[in-house]
């Protein structure tokens, strides 16, 4: 099938647009016997859902054979989106789709004015894009008029239930006429989204795209463990290794977006923020600096998952692990679209290696490659390595640039000249971060049949047979194992489990390693900070004839002090607590 079997003004635009085989769910939905069908779709982020839509309508907002759509008065076309991205992107791409037709579209978003909208419903709008909650207000207020619908269309409708809007979409459709056509497209087909679907759908044709493709075949799945306390220092040597000219970067957090934000601009990156407290107007800024290639990197919500269609964007971050694999694969699925290429990088603590490789598996993506965070000797070779291959070095030289060119190859030797050009080139760049490496490999455990019962772990005073390493911490800074415990892990990468004996002394501390942690332990300290805690291998505290250590020597006898002084009355007696003087706070400070 090709598109010229389409609506001719809509063929045109696919044509003028440079479409010429239309993706797997374009042709699903120009089936023949479809015109008229309603249409339960399932079907990949990025595959072309919008234009297919658009195209699955036009004849019903074209009957005949007509090239341009009547003036009207009430909204032909109505279709709904969970985001304010996503119904600006839909708006966007129904207009040059529906150009020649002379179809006007209008939006209805949350953030806007709602009384521009307003005066664009009642010139006459032919299709209505809009969010649940900005529709039913204008519904409420009379401003839209839904008894002249022949076609519904519910984008993302899995997302819509999980926002919540199951409400304002039942009271949408009541309201549109009973002889409408309704196509519901969604990522999943759930059962909230089957029993939308019977209730507001008439013999409906199913349409499944997804279960039998790979999920997102164009993204490549990088998993990055880093210590949790320097997962902010991790994502600037991630973005610094790709350089990609535009990225994007998930918190799960509003609080962690403007963190991020802060810190990657402290460092030197064009980057802008997207979250749920911002205006439209902020947003849609912020948006089109992204494309406009302003700002590099974009630092979001999920709120934004949906919706934002960068042709550039070849990498994306999560900088918190998702909640949930569909959310995983939304927000990847940001890069990678029609059939460009893309990296989804996911940024996991040690500590929640488990829940990554959980995530993984739901989503179905089995070849995803787990690294350690880039090193600043690995970002320096491929800041050279992209210096060599600059298209800026091969390019042939304009006539208003000879002269100087020819002034500084005779001013200069070609070492002064490529040192100048090194040094511009990195001046530009953002600053590397130092990090200890952290180890990729996965922690060993045994089958959960073997595990039957639990091991018992070994007292502290019991040796595990492993190494033994001195912290640079004693009983003189009143080292004691309720805090020594959690930074040995911190700093080694290790568990509790791996710690076996720990012995205390003055001024440093002796701990032991279990033996099969070893080598993790080792190649994590040797990049810690030694403003922090000092850590080096040491020889084993020694041991009398019975393998115990010796006793400790006796303490000295305490010097005779004066009595405590008391708060006490003339005979003696403790003065009884008196009641705080109002306006005055009870509470005491505890030191």
């Amino acid at each position: 099938m090709s598109f010229p079997d389409t609506v001719p003004p809509l063929g045109r635009a696919l044509a003028a647009r440079g479409y010429d085989t239309p993706t797997t769910v374009q042709a699903a939905v120009l089936q023949p016997g479809l015109e008229q069908r309603d249409l339960l779709v399932s079907a990949q982020t990025g595959s072309g859902k919008t234009v297919a839509f658009g195209l699955a309508i036009a004849p019903t907002l074209l009957p005949d054979g007509a090239e341009r759509v009547p003036f009207v008065e009430r909204p032909l076309a109505l279709v709904i989106a969970p985001t304010r991205e996503l119904a600006m992107q839909v708006q966007s791409e129904l207009q040059w789709l529906y150009a020649e037709t002379g179809a006007r579209i209008a939006s209805c978003i949350g953030g806007t004015d709602a009384r521009r909208e307003a005066r664009a419903l009642s010139n006459g709008a032919h299709i209505v894009v809009g969010t649940p909650g900005r529709l039913c207000d204008h519904l409420k207020r009379g401003n839209l008029d839904l008894s002249g619908l022949r076609a519904v269309v519910l984008d993302e409708a899995d997302e819509m239930l999980d926002l919540g809007f199951r409400d304002e979409l039942e009271q949408l459709l009541d309201a549109a006429p009973a002889e409408r056509r309704t196509l519901l497209f969604s990522a999943t087909i759930a059962r909230d989204i089957a029993n939308l679907a019977r209730r507001f759908q008439k013999n409906a044709e199913r349409i499944d795209t997804a279960s039998g493709a790979k999920q997102h075949a164009d993204i490549t799945y990088q998993c990055v463990v880093t210590a949790p306390n320097e997962l902010g220092r991790a994502v600037v040597n991630v973005l610094r290794y790709h350089e990609s000219p535009t990225a994007m970067l998930f918190c799960n957090t509003r609080a962690m977006v403007a963190q991020v934000q802060a810190a990657l601009l402290e460092r030197g990156f064009a980057s802008v923020a997207i979250s749920g407290e911002m205006g439209q107007n902020e947003r849609s800024r912020a948006i089109e600096s992204l494309r406009s290639g302003i700002a590099r990197v974009c630092v979001a919500t999920d709120v934004a998952a949906r919706g934002i269609d960068v042709p550039a964007l070849n990498l994306v971050i999560h900088a918190s692990l998702p909640t949930e694999s569909a959310t995983l694969l939304h927000r990847s699925g940001r890069t990678g679209r029609a059939g460009r290429k893309g990296t989804s990088v996911l940024m996991v603590p040690v500590n929640q290696r488990r829940r990554a490789e959980r995530l993984l598996a739901q989503a179905k993506i089995n070849d995803a490659e787990w690294e350690s965070v880039p090193t600043a000797e690995a970002i320096h070779a491929q800041d050279a390595k992209r210096l060599m291959d600059d298209a800026a070095l091969f390019a042939p030289s304009q006539a208003t640039e000879d002269e100087l060119a020819n002034r500084l190859a005779n001013a200069h030797d070609a070492h002064q000249l490529a040192t100048a050009l090194v040094r511009l080139y990195s001046a530009r760049l953002p600053q590397v971060e130092n990090i200890r490496p952290v180890s990729v490999e996965a922690p060993t455990r045994s089958p959960r049949a073997e595990r039957t019962e639990r091991p018992e772990r070994p007292s502290r005073n019991e040796s595990l047979g492993g190494e033994w390493f001195s912290l640079s911490i004693g009983r003189s800074e009143r080292a004691d194992p309720k805090w020594l415990i959690p930074l040995i892990c911190r700093l080694g990468n290790v568990t509790k489990r791996d710690i076996g004996s720990i012995r205390i002394s003055g001024d440093h501390t002796l701990f032991e390693i279990a033996p099969d942690s070893v080598g993790r332990f080792r190649s994590c300290i040797e990049g810690a900070d030694a403003d922090e805690a000092r850590i080096e291998p040491a020889q084993a505290p020694t041991t009398d004839a019975s393998g115990t250590r010796p006793a400790r020597s006796a303490r000295p006898p305490r010097e005779h002090t004066a009595p405590r002084r008391t708060n006490a009355g003339p005979r003696g007696d403790k003065a009884p607590f008196r009641k705080p003087s109002a306006g005055k706070s009870s509470t005491r400070k505890r030191y």
